[in-house]
């Protein structure tokens, strides 16, 4: 049970469940039934859904980079990394 739980919350998870969010909210925009007033707050929610799926892109993408990494000789050099995000701990 506990290895669910975490993988409910790693990156991943998260870049998905943000990422159904926003498609979520992209479609009830689309369909134009909402007030004014409640298509403000779906789009407030996107913009936040859509900065998290941006950060967890960026983090994918260092963690690739790191991976990637490669040393004079153009060999891949590869190198641990803290798979927990900065300011979270176990």
């Amino acid at each position: 049970m506990a290895s669910r739980k975490k993988a409910e919350t790693s990156p991943v998870a998260d870049f998905e469940k943000s990422l159904k969010g926003l498609e979520t909210i992209v479609e009830k925009l689309e369909r134009g039934e909402h007030s004014l007033q409640d298509s403000l707050q779906f789009f407030e929610q996107g913009v936040a859904l859509s900065r998290r799926c941006q950060e967890a892109l960026t983090a994918a993408e260092q963690r690739v980079r790191i991976l990637v990494e490669e040393d004079v000789e153009g060999q891949a050099v590869l190198e641990a990394f803290d798979s927990q995000p900065e300011g979270e701990s176990q």
